[in-house]
């Protein structure tokens, strides 16, 4: 099989085209699938340009989301069949095989079937985003109906599935973007209030869209900077979350006298430590954020596919920043 391999801890040069041999089904309770697409994450290039998880290191397959076609089942195997649509996130941080490639072999239970009426670059590109946008504001956030949050870079990967999670459970939405095109996106995924940080007043037009009592949730995906700078933005016993550390010397004083909430998310802790029953929920995630991608409700923006040679500029782009939705690669 083609596959994209990881060859040493470096710059994007070091992803190259390999032939390999197919992984082949080595336990009853799993599944053999061809792919058809991987989704590109930032943690990708993250762990290209720093090195793996569990200790291992190159040569590796990277990439965490997946969807395809079951081709194989091992004989203790209940919910596949060959022939079934499936999209997963699993593998690509150093222990399992990840997705830049044509095949991939999993436990039955860390797939779940591919939602109707999407193709094959939305189900590929959608796992690892909705699953961190799900657990950060419905989890970690507890975000309700008639709150306000205020989510940062709306128009990226995770941020434009935020966007359209929080509309669904009735919140009103204020977002940050980078530029006019991405200010139009967000606005057509619904969100109330948009921002260009780059020239308009983060602070004032969010005291202004809240008169002056700041929101109820922040949602940073961003990093240090914009934590700090969210902070004031809180209405007392609100919350923030954040996917990214903060960074060292963070001063909590201000959150420690207007009682707020600090949380964390990081999706791919159940996988990293084999946490059984979170990784049943994010199971039940992909299954119920399916049904509203089938019934219209949620759409994952792809906004560019690539070839698997092409993984390399793919990574550059993540790496430059400001892409709008997700990047897929194309396995076929």
């Amino acid at each position: 099989m083609k596959a994209v391999v990881m060859t040493d801890i470096g710059g994007p040069e070091v992803l190259q085209l390999q032939e390999l041999p197919e992984p082949e089904i080595t336990a009853s309770s799993q599944i053999k699938v061809r792919l058809h697409t991987a989704g590109i994450n930032p943690i990708d290039t993250k762990l290209r340009a720093r090195g793996l998880f569990h200790d291992a290191r190159p040569p590796a397959i990277l990439g965490c989301d997946g969807a395809g076609e079951v081709v194989a089942i091992g004989e203790e195997v209940t919910r596949f069949q060959p022939g079934d649509k499936v999209w997963f996130c699993h593998g690509g941080l150093g222990r399992e095989q990840g997705n830049y490639a044509q095949f991939t072999v999993l436990e039955e239970n860390r797939a779940e079937f591919m939602p109707a009426r999407i193709n094959f670059p939305e189900a590929g590109a959608a796992p690892l985003a909705l699953i961190t946008a799900w657990e950060a504001l419905y989890d970690r956030g507890r975000l309700e109906e008639g709150q306000t949050v205020l989510i940062h870079a709306g128009a990226g990967g995770v941020g434009h599935i935020a966007v359209q999670l929080a509309k669904i459970r009735g919140a009103r939405v204020l977002t940050t973007v980078s530029s006019a095109e991405k200010a139009a996106f967000v606005r057509e995924l619904g969100a109330d209030t948009v921002i260009d940080y780059r020239t308009d007043d983060l602070e004032s037009i969010v005291k202004e869209a809240t008169d002056g009592e700041g929101v109820d949730l922040v949602f940073d995906t961003v990093g240090p900077e914009v934590f700090r700078q969210s902070l004031p933005l809180i209405r007392e016993y609100g919350s923030i979350v954040t996917i990214l550390d903060p960074g060292q010397g963070l001063l909590t004083s201000e959150a420690r006298n207007r009682n707020l909430s600090i949380a964390f998310t990081l999706m791919l802790t159940p996988a990293l430590k084999n946490l059984k029953e979170a990784l049943a929920h994010q199971g039940e995630i992909l299954r119920l954020g399916g049904e509203w991608m089938s019934e219209g409700k949620l759409r994952v923006e792809v906004s560019r596919m690539f070839q698997l040679e092409e993984a390399a500029m793919a990574h550059r782009l993540i790496e430059e920043g400001h892409t709008l939705g997700k990047l897929v690669l194309m396995s076929g």
